[in-house]
């Protein structure tokens, strides 16, 4: 299937119900929890994108584009937000998205999206933007699955969603791969140039005709995410580092390493946020 024609073939984003089902508490109080509310909406990717996509939307014509959360939270307000969550679609089974464990791609993007704010921090670069990469870098994986389900199904068996060799494989099969896919729908909801090219050039951060920091950012952020996805262990790690790219943004394996946020020892839970 061609590009344009994915990108046209109907595909519904799946939330966490977890995420969906506080959400909704926490926006029927009189006054909800803000800094809650922006917790739980960047924990989703899915939701997430709905907000951006609104926020950048015509109904608000903002002077500029709009590529963190909590601004675009801000502009919608409490009532335009209930009825965004209450009409999400949840990915409460298997067959939400057929070949694609959620809960594993669901944790895999929030901890990518907490790396490349990490990492965006210690190279001064835009961390909400960063974030935001970082939390919608997938999505096209899910559209992949939903749009070609047999081709992906046939894709997963020589590689996993997640493996970090996925990008060229399809890239070789399929002529695009799923970055390609999430810079498109990136372009679709009219987010800042910045995150689309971030987001088109994750994997190659340097063929773009200027050099995209960000991307090179995301690239790191989700290498480091993805190595643990596929429990990959220090030598492992040591050889697939993808110097390069770091080499351009000052950063060695260890200056990574020493930026990441998380507590890989702890055991992942279940719809894990926040």
């Amino acid at each position: 299937m061609e590009l344009n024609a994915l990108l046209a073939a109907p595909a519904v984003l799946p939330s966490l119900p977890r995420v969906v089902a506080l959400l909704i508490a926490e926006l029927a109080r009189d006054e909800p929890n803000l800094r809650c509310v922006n917790q739980l909406v960047g924990a989703d990717p899915a939701l997430a994108a709905r907000v951006l996509a609104c926020a950048n939307g015509p109904e608000f014509e903002s002077h500029r584009q709009i590529a963190g959360i909590p601004e675009a939270l801000a502009l919608l307000g409490t009532l335009q937000l209930r009825e965004l969550v209450g009409s999400a679609p949840l990915g409460t089974t298997s067959r939400s998205v057929p070949g694609m464990n959620l809960q594993h791609f669901w944790r895999c993007s929030l901890n990518t999206a907490k790396l490349a704010r990490s990492l965006a921090g210690s190279v001064h670069q835009n961390q909400i933007a960063a974030y935001t990469a970082g939390l919608l870098h997938g999505l096209g994986e899910l559209v992949i699955h939903l749009a070609d389900p047999e081709r992906a199904q046939s894709l997963n068996t020589l590689v996993s969603p997640l493996d970090m060799r996925r990008s060229k494989l399809e890239q070789r099969i399929f002529g695009y791969s799923y970055g390609h896919v999430s810079a498109a729908l990136a372009q679709r909801w009219q987010l800042p140039q910045g995150v689309v090219d971030a987001l088109n050039y994750q994997h190659s951060p340097f063929d773009n005709n200027a050099y995209e920091p960000l991307a090179g950012v995301l690239h790191l952020a989700a290498w480091r995410a993805r190595a643990r996805e596929v429990g990959l262990d220090e030598r492992e790690m040591a050889v697939s580092f993808p110097d390069q790219v770091g080499l351009a943004l000052g950063l060695d394996i260890d200056m990574v390493l020493q930026q990441d946020p998380i507590d890989w020892t702890a055991r992942p839970e279940a719809g894990e946020f926040a």
